[in-house]
């Protein structure tokens, strides 16, 4: 087996990747982004009630901004480079999801081992990814993720609330030119047709997470809107979704029973982060960078990666042991 190579774990900062965070100052201001710190030694002076004095706040680097980091650069220029690059004669949309699971050898059932202490991007093909989980472990996302949303009703929460939705899909599949497949998307309950739709696979990034006990896949999909196929599916899925979004993400935690004939069924337990608007991910992406453009606007697209990632992080962190 071979270990190929990693990219984008921790590593030296280019003077040229710094940049602001949207509402703070220019590197030049009199007002320089810091932070307070405390010393804890005893040797410092302390306030009236104990407690260590300040010392001067610290600046974010010598330039006065955080630098971006590289990690995340990887991730969003990949997605960019795939929006900026989706078929120009389709009209669809950009889908670009996190599904958390496993990396494994091609050739056994068994995780794969870098040479690397941090979550790594790799870049080799002598691995698979499975995007299942245990039901223990959907059981856990699901307790954590309702508590979550609980919390997030109250007063004094730190963020937007957490919405919930359940709902029951029928997917049937039907095969389409050359290898792609038209996917037709019903509500289970009532029959309605939801969305009827080719999708394109744009490219897809693999994360190996160490440390905790699953990796992740960055998908970029192009879903192209179709007419409704004639014939009979190939094979047909049922989903019992339950979504929750937080302002511009939704996090989806599935359980999939696929079917490909009688008395053949697989269930499936999964977990994905996904863009909940589109729309807003390729009109930032349009205007990257763009010097014509107001700072905001300029970065709205890396704010926008650096959210996914950070909500992708968190849930792979809380992820528990396959039992």
């Amino acid at each position: 087996m071979q270990n190929g190579n990693a990219v984008g774990g921790s590593s030296t900062q280019d003077l040229s990747y710094s940049r602001r965070r949207p509402g703070s100052p220019t590197p030049d201001s009199n007002n320089v982004s810091k932070k307070a710190r405390y010393s804890p030694s005893s040797s410092r002076p302390t306030t009236s009630n104990g407690m260590p004095a300040p010392l001067k706040p610290l600046s974010l680097s010598i330039l006065g901004v955080e630098p971006l980091d590289e990690f995340i650069k990887e991730i969003a220029d990949f997605i960019h480079n795939r929006i900026a690059t989706r078929p120009p004669d389709l009209e669809g949309q950009i889908e670009v999801e996190a599904k958390l699971g496993v990396l494994k050898y091609r050739d056994a059932d068994v995780r794969v081992a870098f040479p690397v202490r941090s979550e790594t991007i790799i870049a080799s093909d002598d691995h698979r990814f499975e995007s299942n989980m245990t039901a223990i472990q959907h059981k856990h996302f699901n307790t954590q993720l309702n508590s979550l949303e609980a919390a997030s009703r109250q007063p004094e929460h730190p963020t937007s609330p957490i919405r919930y939705q359940h709902s029951y899909l029928i997917d049937s599949f039907h095969p389409a030119d050359g290898s792609d497949k038209i996917r037709v998307t019903r509500d289970e309950k009532t029959g309605e047709v939801k969305e009827c739709m080719k999708k394109i696979r744009l490219g897809s990034l693999d994360i190996f997470s160490p440390k905790n006990n699953a990796d992740w896949r960055v998908s970029v999909n192009y879903e192209v809107p179709v007419a409704h196929p004639l014939g009979n599916a190939t094979f047909t899925r049922r989903k019992d979704r339950m979504s929750y979004s937080h302002e511009e993400f939704l996090i989806d935690l599935t359980q999939v029973t696929q079917s490909s004939g009688p008395g053949s069924q697989q269930i499936m337990h999964e977990l994905e982060v996904e863009f909940a608007r589109p729309s807003v991910l390729t009109s930032t992406a349009a205007v990257r960078g763009d010097p014509n453009v107001g700072p905001h606007e300029r970065d709205a697209f890396d704010e926008l990666v650096r959210a996914f990632v950070n909500n992708v992080r968190i849930l792979v962190r809380n992820t528990r042991p396959a039992q």
